[in-house]
């Protein structure tokens, strides 16, 4: 006779996909490489076949070449991302059947240049098409101010009992009430946006799972953001905050440099990811101060001006172990 529990439930299959999100930077526009999916945007994605791909970074690695037509440099693993209901709507993915909870391993990955795209179905996109909420680099961004920020205020106050945590939550988000913008905090706002239905996919997913949409006015077209297939958008919102979070402690920055640069070309590409600007003079001194640059001894002339030093990376000061990162300053709004 069994001693087995009499309800004991079934554990679901689980179907374990790979995605991955490549930045780079184009004309000062951050880039993310993306693909289409029976004509919506996602990330490079497919499923982890333990057969044929003995790590996951491997099996990565083959599903955005295999889509993409580009070959992954610099990567790590982002995060794991497992929440029940994820995948709704379910990624496309031939190894996973209905019922099967989808478990996606996501990883980062960084280009000094976005590569060529030969794939039909791939390309690059500005990931503030996806975030334009982020991008403060002109001033308060006009989604934030003109849809946004009402629609966060309407919510607080429909919170009921619970509008003193939602008051407190989109001040530590958006930095409200002199907190100061995190720009590391993409994920939550994002996911903070999500919940007050504010994205796309907040009505898509609710639709999708027969519940009843969210107690706000649908988005149009993309006034919020372009929408992603699955939860990609939330796998992007979190690639975005990793690496502007990596960039105060670890001199990352000069995976998505040029081999040799000027100190505004390094500048530039540090607004664009963190998404607001920087005193020249202090970022100037603060880069050269921290012995992450060397003189190659060359110039090159910058257009109606004068010639500019080119620098590059000290790789022996960037690879120690005692390397930290960039000063970055908190932004007030």
């Amino acid at each position: 006779m069994s001693n087995a529990p009499q309800n004991t439930p079934i554990a679901a299959n689980v179907a374990i996909t790979l995605n991955a999100v490549l930045a780079a930077i184009a004309d000062n526009q951050p880039m993310a490489l993306c693909v289409k999916v029976k004509g919506a945007l996602g990330l490079p994605y497919g499923p982890f076949d333990p057969e044929r791909h003995r790590t996951f970074e491997i099996g990565v690695r083959e599903w955005v070449t295999r889509q993409t037509h580009v070959s992954l440099g610099y990567v790590e693993q982002l995060y794991t991302f497992g929440d029940m209901g994820r995948e709704a709507p379910l990624a496309a993915l031939a190894s996973a059947g209905a019922g099967d909870r989808v478990v996606s391993v996501g990883y980062l990955a960084l280009a000094r240049e976005p590569a060529p795209v030969s794939a039909a179905e791939a390309g690059w996109r500005d990931w503030y098409g996806f975030f334009p909420w982020e991008d403060w680099r002109s001033g308060e961004p006009a989604a934030l101010k003109e849809r946004i920020n009402p629609a966060l205020d309407a919510w607080i106050a429909q919170g009921g009992s619970d509008e003193s945590i939602r008051r407190a939550r989109v001040a530590a988000a958006f930095g409200r009430n002199g907190a100061g913008w995190d720009e590391a905090r993409t994920l939550d706002r994002y996911e903070l946006m999500y919940e007050a239905g504010l994205v796309a996919e907040a009505f898509r997913d609710r639709r999708e799972a027969g519940l009843e949409p969210p107690d706000a006015d649908e988005p149009k077209g993309s006034e919020t953001g372009m929408a992603m297939i699955s939860d990609h958008r939330r796998i992007l919102a979190t690639a975005v905050g990793r690496l502007r979070g990596k960039l105060r402690y670890r001199p990352i920055i000069f995976e998505l440099a040029p081999a040799e640069f000027t100190l505004l070309q390094l500048q530039k590409i540090t607004e664009a990811i963190v998404g607001f600007k920087f005193h020249k003079q202090n970022f100037r001194r603060s880069i050269e101060n921290s012995g992450f640059v060397e003189h190659t001894g060359q110039t090159t002339q910058q257009a109606g001006g004068r010639p500019a030093a080119l620098f590059r990376a000290n790789h022996d000061k960037s690879k120690s172990r005692a390397a930290g990162g960039l000063s970055i300053p908190r932004m007030q709004v």
